[in-house]
């Protein structure tokens, strides 16, 4: 069955409806910090599974519509990049880098020795590694025939299936454990009834920061059509950053290019005083409506009928995976980036692209801090190593790997 894209973005805001009433009804849901979209797709998911299992069906989704809401949300990222801010969080940022590169490493010695002590092809293990679990999809679609061509049949069936189970397991986890920390270190307390898209910018020494609350509806409507063309503008920009940087034969994301563009532009009008007319919080609030379409999508078009075909070994493999960075986040993470509320939202997002996708750890730090209260330096610091540092270390962990087995 072929659900072309207006049929694919239903489904999807389906699955966010879906959620937002689970998440309303189920005040577990709420107190874990699992991101709506999370719990509706995954609904949603299930049932597709069930028709594959009971019809034989199979869903193909066109995600045309799911892309333009990432490029979307990640120029919205861009519009928060506050250049004063990020000059505070610079030990962070090489924190999470060197735990990023130590975490990749871990994930290959983890999977390749768990396949060897269970008489597997060591290649398996790196199927099961970091190439799906801190690469995602894209990573495992890039080193499945790589990896058919030292021997591993059906390589890119495993890596996929792998990688869907990483996307689900960051998900997951993320939320529940920055939540924990949070709570039991008393590091925060819930802002309770906060209204959808508030975790935007509070700073005080930002006056960008302190939107304006008492707009009238036609002035409201204006800065939300105004926000809606700045990030249309800056995202075909950025599509051109982006064909620019793919001339220098390194790899970034489709979305690097806007969320570049989107920062530098912030910054320009910081620069030039022009803040009063800088519709921040409509930009944000914008990006999150796509976050929640992005994630909705993303996650009610998930192939769960791919994990069916993994044996016994392999699931074994991806649980401790996935157990191994709930313990690398809570004891290992947490404590080098400084045991605060801002450690404990990074830690949250790090499980989200260590298993999964930036957007996914984009999705656990805003559960988080829609809670609590929002932190502008994970908000900085995660798409700048989902962009620039997780591909890059990952791809020379890989290759080291490869030709020493």
């Amino acid at each position: 069955m072929n659900l072309d894209m207006y049929m694919t973005a239903g489904l999807g805001v389906a699955a966010l409806l879906l959620g937002i009433f689970c998440t309303r009804k189920l005040p577990l849901l709420k107190r874990l910090c699992i991101p709506a979209p999370v719990t509706g797709g995954l609904v949603v998911s299930l049932m597709t599974l069930l028709c594959h299992a009971g019809a034989g069906l199979e869903f193909n989704f066109d995600g045309t519509i799911k892309d333009i809401c990432m490029m979307l949300f990640f120029t919205s990222v861009g519009f928060q990049s506050n250049l004063r801010v990020l000059k505070q969080g610079g030990k962070p940022l090489l924190v999470m880098i060197g735990l990023v590169a130590v975490l990749i490493v871990i994930q290959n010695l983890l999977a390749v020795g768990i396949a060897k002590g269970l008489q597997l092809n060591p290649l398996i293990g790196m199927a099961t590694g970091s190439i799906p679990m801190s690469g995602g999809h894209g990573t495992a679609g890039g080193f499945s025939p790589v990896l058919e061509s030292m021997g591993l049949t059906g390589a890119s069936s495993i890596t996929m299936a792998a990688a869907t189970f990483g996307l689900v397991a960051g998900s997951l986890i993320g939320g529940p454990i920055g939540e924990l920390l949070i709570r039991t270190r008393k590091l925060a307390q819930p802002a309770d009834n906060a209204p959808f898209g508030s975790s935007y910018e509070k700073n005080a020494a930002d006056t960008l920061g302190g939107a304006d609350n008492t707009l009238t509806e036609d002035r409201s409507m204006m800065r939300y059509t105004e926000a809606s063309c700045i990030l249309l503008l800056t995202m075909a920009l950025g599509m051109g950053l982006s064909k620019l940087l793919s001339l220098t034969g390194i790899t970034f994301p489709t979305y690097f290019g806007a969320l570049i563009v989107g920062a530098v532009l912030r910054n320009c009008v910081e620069g030039f005083g022009s803040k009063e007319t800088f519709p921040l919080h409509e930009l944000v609030a914008v990006g999150n409506i796509c976050l929640s379409l992005f994630l909705g999508m993303a996650m009610a078009t998930l192939k769960l009928w791919e994990l069916s075909g993994l044996m016994l070994p392999l699931l074994l493999i991806l649980i401790s995976q996935a157990a191994f960075m709930a313990l690398y986040a809570c004891f290992v993470a947490f404590p080098a980036l400084g045991k605060d509320y801002d450690a404990a939202v990074l830690v949250s997002g790090l499980c989200g692209f260590g298993l999964g996708a930036t957007p996914n750890a984009m999705a656990n730090m805003s559960a988080v801090c829609f809670k609590y209260r929002y932190a502008v330096k994970p908000f900085i610091i995660v798409p700048i190593i989902g962009a620039m540092f997780v591909d890059l270390i990952n791809t020379g962990v890989i290759t080291l790997f490869l030709n020493l087995l």
